[in-house]
């Protein structure tokens, strides 16, 4: 049945011929019509066939749904990016402390003390090849090695299986290795060249750019103000979803978008899609209106796409344009709450304001096979109340949207 809901959702995506100001708005249709014309659908469809450069990332091994690991990974460091950077010590010590998270959260006691062994090894090893002389750089890693120095003795002795003792145990080391991983971020943010950016097209000269990450703060609430979104079976009045936008690879998209949140433009804006695939809003008067997008004439922003193993981002066309369908980005739609750039199906340089926040399943939308990779823009991922989009409906309004910060480690 899954594998049945995955090929429906990627075929409902390339059914997407609604006018631009219906931007992505029936991207899955009606499912129980779907499920009826199942049969239909059922047959290999050329665009998803699974091919060495574009197989999911799930097929026999994990899919990494972290944004914060994933943001980790788009650092441009030393001017580097994506799969360019892996073989870097400070990657591999990433690696390790990401692993011993994976191999914490099912338990498997014995490879997390391998983990921390492994970490530790590098840490000590590469420290100052990593810092490279910077003082600051070096203070990050001193506490990511007291926190490393700490989880011998927390695994050593985690109690019977499934014990309060054995749960202690496990929240201890899990946060002492989430605090390792956003050390390691924190550091590698420092490795960035001040003053790095990637060039861009000179016709959008008069797009606001940002050339490095902001922290954006949605807070919405219910239409009918006596609501409340309703999460793990407890009901909030508000909904508070804090983003990281990334404009190391997205410049022009992100520079527009934090412009946008800067001027006002999404507060009291209502949400204007929500269908279990996507939540979506930034369309001026509603998708019955007039309006499409930000400004009169309308602020256009191009389809800014930064293909995993390209030197700068691409612009004005998908990947499958490109002839290069199924191709990796170095930020991709991979997470639960992930950050896009609504535009025109037929039209790549037709963005403007509306966005959407991806309500990603890695059975529904597989990494490599989701059809957003390589045709949307990702620009970013919902770091903290990611949970509340799930709860969010049409007609929610945005109370308040602000730049909480805007730089290396926002």
């Amino acid at each position: 049945m899954r594998r049945l809901l995955a090929v429906l959702a990627a075929t409902h995506a390339l059914d997407m011929k609604q006018a631009p100001r219906r931007m992505l708005r029936n991207a899955l249709g009606n499912t129980a019509a779907a499920l009826g014309a199942a049969s239909l659908v059922l047959h290999p469809l050329p665009s998803l066939a699974a091919k060495p450069s574009n197989a999911a990332s799930s097929a026999g091994s994990r899919v990494n749904k972290d944004p914060q690991s994933l943001l980790r990974n788009g650092l441009p460091i030393d001017g580097q990016i994506g799969s360019a950077t892996k073989k870097m010590d400070v990657r591999q010590l990433q690696s390790a402390v990401e692993l011993l998270g994976d191999d914490l959260k099912v338990k498997r006691i014995s490879a997390a003390k391998n983990d921390v062994q492994k970490a530790a090894t590098i840490l000590n090893s590469k420290a100052k090849d990593i810092a490279k002389g910077n003082g600051d750089i070096a203070k990050l890693l001193d506490e990511v090695r007291t926190n490393l120095d700490a989880l011998p003795a927390i695994l050593a002795d985690t109690g019977p299986a499934g014990s309060p003792q054995e749960r202690e145990s496990l929240d201890k080391a899990g946060a002492a290795q989430q605090r390792c991983a956003s050390l390691i971020g924190s550091a590698e943010a420092r490795l960035v060249p001040p003053g790095f950016k990637y060039s861009t097209p000179d016709e959008y000269k008069g797009v606001p750019r940002l050339d490095t990450r902001a922290r954006v703060r949605f807070t919405l609430r219910k239409a009918d103000k006596s609501d409340t979104f309703k999460v793990n079976g407890q009901g909030y009045s508000k909904a508070v979803i804090d983003m990281i936008v990334d404009g190391y690879t997205t410049p022009l998209t992100s520079g527009n978008f934090v412009d946008l949140v800067k001027k006002g433009f999404y507060d009291g804006m209502a949400i204007q899609r929500s269908d279990g695939f996507v939540v979506q809003t930034g369309d001026p008067d509603g998708p019955d209106g007039p309006l499409v997008g930000y400004g009169d004439p309308v602020r256009r922003v191009p389809l800014e796409l930064f293909v995993d193993g390209d030197k700068a981002p691409t612009y004005g066309e998908t990947t499958e344009e490109g002839s290069r369908g199924g191709a990796a980005t170095v930020l991709p739609f991979q997470a639960y709450g992930a950050l896009g750039m609504a535009r025109d199906e037929y039209e790549a340089d037709s963005a403007s304001s509306q966005f959407f926040w991806l309500l990603f399943d890695s059975d529904l939308t597989p990494a490599g096979k989701n059809l957003l990779d390589g045709r949307y823009a990702c620009f970013g991922y919902s770091v903290e109340g990611e949970d509340f989009l799930g709860a969010v409906q049409e007609g929610d309004v945005i109370e308040s949207a602000k730049v909480l910060g805007v730089g290396i480690d926002p």
